[in-house]
């Protein structure tokens, strides 16, 4: 009878224990993570479906590589040109849209390079370039440094030559880069996610938005256990299924800082 007592004490206990394990780790973008929208979405993901999501938050481009080596088990990004190419490679199993919000530059209110106010997100940065205005990029491969440097391109400016003067890469995510611009005084590309979330503004504020090439799409990626067999695929999809999923979706919609949405939720169903 003992025996019997302690072989079922010994079956709860591991029935428990894989239950507490249920984990999965994201490959995502500073912006989910700094703009607060994972200390929020990530809760209610785990009382509905009982899994952890362990986060390691970093430039879109270092998180595809993450999901190339089979080191996180979804990628969560924004980049559409780098998750198609993550996708042709076979690295991923199918790309969902899950929501978009839109890029922002910041600058200092006295605004040397005089953007304020204007739409065409090129020609800001053209007067950027023109009146040698500080300029902080992100430089680390992300998402938002990959629009930046097609922005850049699409305005004609080379800014190779400015390098080490006026425009100056940082390697850091965007809260920092926004920190470096507030401490600086200089002009940046943001997301709007993380401007808003973002408390030491100093001197900043939002000088050119609404340009339709702002658009900032983010998508979700199942890393593919084809190629990677430790990847969680089962407990991954179930992450992915909820955010697209309508319950999913108002979260998201849902998460507000100072009474404005950050991110709006557009996944097909």
């Amino acid at each position: 009878m003992r025996k019997l007592a302690a072989i079922a004490a010994v079956l709860l206990w591991s029935t428990s224990a894989y239950a507490q394990d249920r984990s999965i780790t994201v490959a995502s973008t500073t912006s989910t993570e700094q703009s607060g929208l994972f200390g929020y979405l990530l809760p209610l993901f785990s009382k509905a479906e009982g899994i952890d999501v362990k986060v390691v938050a970093v430039g879109t481009g270092q998180a595809l590589d993450i999901g190339r080596r089979g080191d996180a088990d979804v990628v969560f990004v924004h980049d559409r040109p780098a998750e198609d190419k993550f996708m042709s490679e076979g690295q991923g199993v199918k790309r969902f849209d899950v929501m978009y919000n839109d890029f922002i530059i910041v600058g200092p209110k006295s605004d040397p390079a005089r953007i304020a106010g204007g739409k065409d997100v090129t020609d800001a940065l053209r007067k950027i370039a023109a009146t040698k205005a500080t300029f902080i990029s992100r430089g680390d491969k992300s998402g938002t440094h990959a629009a930046e440097l097609r922005l850049w391109k699409e305005a004609g400016v080379d800014i190779g030559a400015g390098k080490d003067s006026w425009y100056r890469e940082i390697g850091q995510g965007m809260g920092p880069a926004l920190n470096m611009a507030s401490s600086s005084n200089a002009y940046l590309l943001s997301d709007r996610g993380t401007w808003l979330s973002f408390k030491n503004r100093g001197e900043l504020a939002v000088l050119t938005e609404g340009d339709k090439r702002l658009f900032n799409q983010y998508g979700v990626m199942l890393v593919n256990p084809a190629m990677h067999a430790n990847v969680k695929a089962k407990d991954g999809q179930a992450f992915i299924d909820w955010l697209v999923s309508p319950k999913g979706q108002d979260a998201i919609a849902g998460y507000k800082v100072g009474g404005e949405q950050l991110f709006f939720p557009n996944a097909s169903h």
